[in-house]
């Protein structure tokens, strides 16, 4: 795909639903008892491998467009006849390796290449303290992934990694232990699974503890079914809201995003930029937090600093960050993002070749990045490594840089976004 500068950014979106809320949407309907409806559902490939395992399982699941009525099993699911497929998804490996562990019958989970070199370690040792058999490549780091479920105990585990998946995972787990599962995190990952186990009936207590966060929760709670509506992704909203940044006199409106604390970092550290970003109309959607965001372009972007306790709120829009802050007057760091290296590709590295392909001074760290920012940078061919948020950033970078920019893979963005050029390019003036 070749790409040019554009000359204005304006008008109005709601971009696809977020994407990790959907996904819990219909974990949580599939394990719940009764009908649970979902509104707004988010329909890209991550989505849909996790509605086809749900489906895989006996659950029953009509989907009309973006809405899904889900016909509960109370956690009681039927063996898979074939091998679990997640495809590209880790949220739907690891979510699904904690429902799975409460399961008396056999199952495996694998995904496509870039998800069986991905690590899961990091949720079958946990899962394994519980009392679920869990074995794979390379001890199981590494789907495929046998799962033998069955009697559970709950445990007490801190969560270093602050990782909004294993948390998840072991929550879900924990509803079918017996006694306490009990989680503690250095500081808060995002809390979509918390906020939606209460909808569906279930108490969770959080507190701060010697080791930061912590959610604890009693085993063998009933969940209900109930309706879910899913605000527009923020990751995806970020996109959007660079691009306005970058080009003065632009002026966009992001309709209903989801604003929640744990995930709006961008917008804040944005803010600390000198960026105009306003919330406008904001309210609570299904227990989360929304707004209506506000972004005019034009401001002077001056350097940042994300420090590790602000990655977690911020770890897919790092990316897109990125290209802000090769914009942006002075030197911008990030540090404790080391997760970065395992996402969909390892983003430091693509960030910093394909932010020096553009002309950009980038230092790579093991953990982040220092990136020296001016006023412009130039067309390049970006190597995507068929990662969408690497595919996406670039994109934005390539609508504001001189010459022409070429995108080697744009069909990845359909693993959170399907349509996202087609909206790109609807709200931009060239």
């Amino acid at each position: 795909m070749e790409l040019s500068r554009v000359k204005l950014v304006k008008g109005q979106i709601r971009v696809p639903s977020d994407k990790s809320i959907s996904h819990r949407a219909v974990i949580l309907g599939a394990i719940a008892e009764g009908k649970t409806y979902v509104e707004d559902w988010l329909v890209s490939a991550d989505t849909l491998a996790t509605l086809r395992v749900i489906r895989s399982l006996g659950v029953k699941v009509v989907r009309k467009g973006t809405n899904l009525v889900i016909e509960g099993t109370d956690y009681t699911f039927r063996e898979p006849q074939d091998v679990l497929n997640c495809a590209n998804s880790g949220t739907t490996a690891r979510l699904m390796l904690g429902v799975l562990s409460t399961q008396p019958f056999f199952s495996v989970l694998t995904g496509d290449r870039s998800l069986r070199n991905r690590p899961m370690l990091r949720v079958v040792e946990p899962l394994r303290q519980m009392g679920a058999s869990l074995d794979g490549r390379h001890h199981a780091d590494k789907l495929p992934i046998c799962v033998r479920g069955g009697s559970l105990k709950g445990i007490s585990f801190f969560n270093k990694r602050a990782s909004a998946q294993v948390k998840s995972s072991l929550l879900l787990a924990g509803l079918r232990a017996e006694g306490y599962t009990e989680i503690s995190e250095p500081y808060s990952s995002r809390d979509h699974t918390e906020r939606m186990l209460k909808a569906f009936g279930v108490n969770l207590y959080k507190m701060e503890g010697k080791d930061g966060h912590i959610v604890k929760m009693e085993g063998f709670q009933k969940l209900y079914g109930t309706k879910v509506v899913c605000p527009a992704d923020p990751s995806s909203a970020a996109f959007f809201c660079a691009l306005a940044l970058l080009v003065e006199g632009s002026e966009l409106i992001l309709k209903d995003v989801l604003v929640n604390p744990t995930r709006d970092g961008f917008y804040r550290k944005v803010r600390q930029m000198g960026g105009h970003v306003e919330y406008t109309n904001l309210r609570e959607l299904g227990g989360e937090p929304v707004a209506d965001v506000v972004v005019r372009g034009g401001n002077r972007l001056k350097s940042v600093e994300v420090k590790p306790e602000e990655v977690p709120s911020l770890i897919d829009e790092l990316p897109i960050l990125a290209v802000l802050m090769a914009f942006a007057e002075g030197t911008s760091v990030v540090r404790g993002a080391q997760e970065l290296r395992v996402k969909e590709s390892d983003r430091i590295k693509a960030i910093v070749e394909n932010l020096r392909a553009m002309g950009a001074k980038v230092e790579e760290l093991e953990d982040g990045f220092i990136i020296e920012g001016s006023m412009s940078l130039k067309g390049a061919t970006i190597k995507t490594y068929g990662d969408h948020r690497i595919a996406m950033a670039f994109s934005v970078a390539g609508l504001v840089a001189q010459g022409k920019t070429y995108i080697d893979d744009p069909n990845c963005v359909k693993v959170s976004y399907p349509n996202f050029y087609k909206d790109l390019f609807s709200v931009v003036q060239t």
